[in-house]
């Protein structure tokens, strides 16, 4: 994939992803997808596989009554991507680790992509 073609498909990823449509999340990225989100050094979330992305995308869009990546900037090679950005959201219910119900949650950080078959196929999220 070229430059143009991968941002576009970044794109559609983080627009599904704003939306909250996990299914057109997963049209996206590969059925051998890897996730992985690391905040503080620390891994948070993993998913091998598009089952278990579409399970842990379900259970973290009930902990926000709404959220908003933006891509800041964008580098690219033929099989990597890095994008800074900027993510918004609003906590939908108090949770465990002391965030409360209407709480403003602003990050920035960085997201690595790898690509195969014209589809994701890792997404590491670093904040």
């Amino acid at each position: 994939m070229n430059a143009t073609e991968t941002r576009a498909l970044l794109d559609r990823y983080i627009s599904a992803y704003n939306r909250m449509d996990i299914p057109a999340m997963l049209l996206t990225v590969h059925s051998d997808i890897e996730f992985k989100n690391i905040s503080g050094g620390v891994v948070n979330a993993t998913a091998i596989g598009a089952t278990e992305l579409r399970a842990l995308a379900e259970q973290s869009i009930s902990l926000f009554s709404e959220r908003h990546q933006e891509i800041l900037s964008f580098e690219y090679t033929e099989t990597h991507a890095a994008v800074t950005i900027a993510f918004r959201a609003i906590i939908a219910r108090d949770l465990p680790n002391g965030l409360k119900k209407d709480q403003v949650l602003e990050l920035s950080g960085r997201t690595d992509f790898e690509f195969k078959d014209g589809l994701i196929l890792k997404i590491t999220d670093i904040s």
